[in-house]
């Protein structure tokens, strides 16, 4: 602009798009867990960084690679399945029903809506944070 005048600076478009279920899932899980992007960046050894997980749990990145699906399904101690079934990788199991109860016992992903998931993690995040720290 010649006249002197500054031209505000350009803000960034926020991503308000609705998060994926596997991100809304891995924001949950996070939360629930008590942990911060950073711990769990470090939980990983340093394989899934901050800014990548936060890509993640916002929706901004659709389906990362399997290797880091399993390293967080290690840290979130859920089945690597129901991360791999969340990304798209894999149809929802219908087949052995033993196995279908093993992983709800483990953490109820199969029979239950985004809705119930979200609130019964919002819960759980609740119930942990009201244990005293060992």
């Amino acid at each position: 602009m010649s006249n002197g005048t500054r031209r505000p600076p350009q803000r960034r478009k926020r991503f308000d798009g609705p998060r994926s279920q596997l991100g809304g899932l891995l924001a949950d899980l996070r939360t629930a867990r008590g942990f911060t992007l950073r711990q769990v960046e470090e939980a990983t050894g340093n394989a899934v960084s901050n800014a990548y997980l936060s890509q993640l749990e916002k929706g901004r990145v659709q389906q990362p690679s399997p290797n880091v699906l399993q390293r967080l399904a290690v840290v979130y101690a859920v089945p690597y399945e129901s991360l791999m079934e969340k990304a798209g990788y894999l149809a929802p199991s219908d087949g052995d029903e033993a196995r279908k109860h093993r992983r709800l016992s483990a953490f109820a992903l199969d029979d239950l809506s985004a809705e119930e998931e979200a609130e019964l993690l919002r819960y759980l995040a609740f119930i942990r944070s009201r244990k005293p720290a060992r």
